[in-house]
């Protein structure tokens, strides 16, 4: 049974073509994983088919008492609610249901047997769909789902308008998997995860008997849970059956294939080519090169699918700083209330350090401490000499109305126009990517922006907070190759081991030190 079938979809911004008559269908039960480049138009897809965005041509059907689930980012969540408050919120139509038994009980004083009958037939009703469908275990359900996320971690009771956007989305997450949707649609669901979360969204999902689709950048976390991969390149959208390992086999294969045929074509057209021009003005060979010349204009001329920019980031090298690049004294860190044990800390000049734990002990507040951004609670942070630092932030708000070359000019207004062009290029971004503003980019393109600013600066140390958050395959592993090179020192906070494992020298555990109870 088909839940949703999109036909003859069409959609861009401006002169950039985002979809071009895309068709696709979604059956119960598939598990699709929709892959592609970062820009090719995922989240814009995402958007459509829930019904944020109109799209330019086509449609989008879904098949009737359908229930969507999405996880929007950008939902709101109201001051004065607890986050138990916001999850409870998933059972809504149980609540209404409640209440209007309640009003049905309160009314059987006033009724005449005949009317009291009817009213009992139906709160007996009423009773049986809230006992069938859990909701005397509301709060139950609530707790394994919050402490499978680690939302426990900082308390079921606190206001939802004081959570970090990390801690935010988690709540959203939460809700989202406790209303199980008839279809699930998830955008980077992992990126505010830890590693143990992580593992039991994997479970989770693994075991979910309704369909879902899931746009995710962690490939081993993907790969895990999808049977069904649909990719997005070039404006078009391909189905492959199977995992994400079985796509890129099939993927290679195809574009192998391709190129041989293209390659054996080509020469089939040189030759005609070279046949009619000594040929067609022989009055002996002239019908043959005619035959020829009606055989070219007839053929279907096999066209290679334009290569993407691929990412090319080279970290530039500032002057040599001194042994320590900081030390913590007495250091306790927190927003009021302490977030770690006193903690002396040293990192030393050459170390690559990854810094590890459950999301909200405080890994970027140690980050932000460390660089003067927040006061601690108490102790004091000194920075060594010769510092020349390079911070890619995890969360940003968006306040700037900029083009891609706009951003980079207001930090480098030495640079050329082609200066800003190449190294935005050099990112991974088009032309018409560049000349866009940041605030229409997906979350993959304005984090290269960002690392445009970064490998444009002169550097020693790099701190860096989930930077391959939204990062797509190619340019995590260029990533992961230029902090290889870097001959300065990383301080990294990342929830993915297969990229950080072989690139830092060192890990420090923030759970040894939390105040935190888990």
């Amino acid at each position: 049974m088909s839940l949703l079938t999109v036909t003859n979809l069409s959609h861009g911004f401006g002169d950039r073509a985002i979809f071009d008559e895309v068709s696709f269908r979604l059956l119960q039960g598939e598990h699709i994983g929709l892959i592609g480049a970062n820009g090719e138009g995922k989240s814009t897809f995402m958007n459509i088919i829930t019904g944020k965005l109109e799209p330019d041509t086509g449609n989008v059907a879904w098949s009737k008492h359908t229930r969507v689930g999405y996880l929007d980012q950008h939902a709101d969540l109201k001051q004065g609610l607890t986050i138990r408050d916001v999850l409870r919120t998933a059972f809504q139509y149980l609540y209404d249901q409640e209440d209007e038994m309640n009003q049905l009980f309160a009314k059987m004083g006033e009724m005449d047997p005949d009317e009291l009958e009817d009213i009992l037939e139906e709160t007996g009703r009423i009773q049986d769909a809230l006992t069938n469908n859990g909701f005397y275990i509301i709060d139950a359900k609530v707790d394994e789902v919050a402490n499978g996320l680690g939302l426990n971690d900082f308390g079921l009771d606190r206001d939802v308008h004081d959570l970090s956007g990390g801690q935010r989305t988690k709540v959203l997450l939460a809700k989202l998997l406790l209303e199980k949707p008839d279809i699930l649609v998830l955008d980077e669901p992992t990126n505010y995860l830890d590693v143990e979360h992580i593992e039991w969204l994997r479970n989770y999902l693994l075991e979910y008997e309704h369909a879902f689709i899931l746009v995710s950048h962690d490939i081993p976390f993907l790969n895990s849970v999808v049977n069904l991969i649909y990719h997005m390149e070039n404006q078009q959208l391909t189905r492959y059956p199977g995992d994400y390992d079985e796509f890129l086999r099939v993927y290679d294969m195809k574009k192998q294939q391709q190129a041989s045929a293209y390659k054996k074509q080509q020469k089939e057209i040189a030759n005609l080519k070279d046949f009619v021009a000594r040929n067609k003005a022989n009055a002996a060979t002239s019908k043959m090169a005619t035959s020829r010349q009606k055989k070219l204009d007839k053929m279907d001329v096999i066209e290679l699918d334009s290569e993407k920019p691929k990412p090319e980031f080279r970290f530039k090298q500032a002057r040599t700083p001194g042994r320590y690049l900081f030390e913590t004294k007495e250091l306790v860190i927190g927003y009021g209330e302490p977030l770690s044990r006193t903690l002396n800390l040293a990192m030393e000049r050459g170390q690559k350090l990854a810094l590890l734990g459950a999301n909200g002990i405080g890994k970027t507040t140690l980050l932000r401490s460390i660089l003067g951004e927040i006061q601690p609670v108490s102790g004091k942070v000194e920075l060594g000499e010769h510092l020349h630092i390079g911070y890619f932030e995890q969360e940003l708000k968006e306040t700037s109305n900029n083009t891609c070359i706009e951003e980079i000019w207001d930090d480098f207004p030495h640079l050329t126009q082609q200066e800003v062009r190449s190294s935005l290029a050099k990112c991974g971004l088009t032309r018409k990517h560049i000349e866009s503003k940041v605030k229409v980019l997906s979350g993959g393109e304005k984090a290269k922006v960002r690392l445009c600013k970064l490998i444009n600066k002169e550097t020693n140390l790099l701190v860096l907070d989930e930077p391959t958050n939204h990062l797509d395959r190619d340019a995590k592993e260029e990533l992961k190759r230029a902090l290889n090179d870097y001959k300065g020192s990383v301080l990294l906070i990342s929830h993915e081991p297969d990229f950080y494992k072989d690139i830092v020298t060192d890990v420090w555990n923030c759970e040894d030190w939390t105040t935190k109870v888990f």
